[in-house]
Formats: C-alpha cells, structure tokens, sequence
C-alpha cells in the first residue's frame, strides 16, 4: 500500500493536478491518504509528485497514522476497543498488519475517515520546492516516508 502525504497548496496549479488531488482525498495541507498499489493509484501519485511526498507505508507506520490520527465521526479518536467492538481484530497494531497482508482494508472500520489529518512536521520540511533525490520533501520516498509520517504523527 502507497501512503500520500499533501505537502504544497494549489494556488497557480494547473487543472488536470488540482483534479487528480481532489480524485485522491488530497484536498487541504498535511492530509494524508492510504491507498491500493494499483497502476492507477500509481500513474496518479506519479502525476502529482510535485505537490506530493508519498512511498511504501509499512505496519509500523499504519499503525501510527491510525493510532494518532484516525478519526470517526465528529472527531471522535480511534481506540483499541472501537477496533475489538466492530471488527474481528484484537488491536490497532493487528488490524494494520491485515490490512498490509490484504486481509482487512480501512474500509472494514465504520466511521473511520478515509483522510488523516497530520500536524506540520516537528523541525519542518526538508523543502518543498525540491525532490526528494534532490535534497527535498516532495515526490517518491520509498520506504523513507516512516520519517516524514513520524515527523508528522
């Protein structure tokens, strides 16, 4: 599964990026969306990697976006009970690796946002005009984006 992390805003964007970010839930600064590795889902974040940073997200760091960041309806936090009561899994740390494994997916939580809301990242970007390969924030970060979400758990 691909994480994505919104890292710039949309002002002098052209259409076809403003389009493809809204087709990704990406529509506001330091929101973050899981999504299939599909072609599609790939070809998208490629399109947008200049106001993306995105990469590999691992159970650790699911686990972490869902524990600090998952809400329910009216901002009501996500808890181990609420994962024990409306699912089959013990703990939000089990419920991460099934969704990794492709036994569960987040749509399994009633109620849960498909959007984490994240808090700009502690000691701040590394730069969002650059590349990642370049010394920046922005585009592919591989398995490295465990830094970037913890930075902004």
């Amino acid at each position: 599964m691909y994480v994505a992390i919104r890292l710039r805003g949309g002002v002098n964007a052209r259409h076809d990026i403003k389009e493809t970010l809204r087709l990704l839930r990406l529509n506001r600064v330091n929101h973050c969306v899981v999504v299939d590795e599909t072609p599609h889902y790939k070809g998208m974040l490629q399109k947008v990697a200049g106001y993306i940073a995105w990469g590999e997200v691992s159970s650790e760091s699911l686990a972490l976006l869902l524990k600090h960041r998952g809400e329910l309806a009216r901002g009501v936090k996500l808890t181990d009970e609420y994962i024990r009561e409306k699912t089959d899994y013990g703990s939000i740390d089990d419920f991460s690796l099934a969704v990794l494994r492709g036994d569960a997916d987040l749509k399994d939580i009633p109620g849960l946002s498909p959007v984490f809301r994240l808090h700009p990242p502690r000691k701040g970007h590394r730069g969002i005009k650059k590349s990642y390969r370049e010394g920046g924030a922005l585009g592919y970060h591989g398995n490295e984006i465990t830094r970037l979400i913890k930075k902004m758990r």
